[in-house]
């Protein structure tokens, strides 16, 4: 199956900064971590995670460091702010109250009209 663009791109700031939630890490095993999590689903480029890690630095949420790999060659580690724990457990809410929704409509238990308010991200 493939997932469309617009699901992906909804999807990737939440994921990275889950991803980096459960510690520092660099590119490619970022990239790793997403295919394991969606079971081989989504499968990201440099492409699209690169430019993504850096709009995330320059809002704060990601802070960045050279450090030497075990081959020694140097690469780039990520980790999460103070500001991107914050970012991170907002757009845990926000994913909650969509999943929820999703969930309800799916299942045919769409309830009883209660509206769901959904703030800008």
């Amino acid at each position: 199956m493939r997932i469309g663009k617009d699901l992906v791109a909804a999807t990737a700031t939440p994921l990275v900064l889950g991803i980096l939630a459960e510690g520092e890490s660099y590119g490619y095993a970022i990239l790793q971590r997403v295919g394991e999590l969606s079971d081989g689903q989504l499968e990201w480029s440099d492409g699209m995670l690169y430019p993504l890690l850096h709009r995330l630095e320059r809002l704060g949420h990601v802070e960045s460091s050279w450090a030497s790999s075990p081959t020694g060659r140097p690469r780039k580690q990520y980790r999460l702010s103070a500001s991107g724990h914050s970012v991170f457990a907002e757009q845990r809410q926000q994913w909650s109250v969509v999943n929820r929704a999703l969930d309800r409509v799916w299942s045919g238990h769409g309830g009883s009209g209660a509206a769901i308010a959904l703030g800008s991200a």
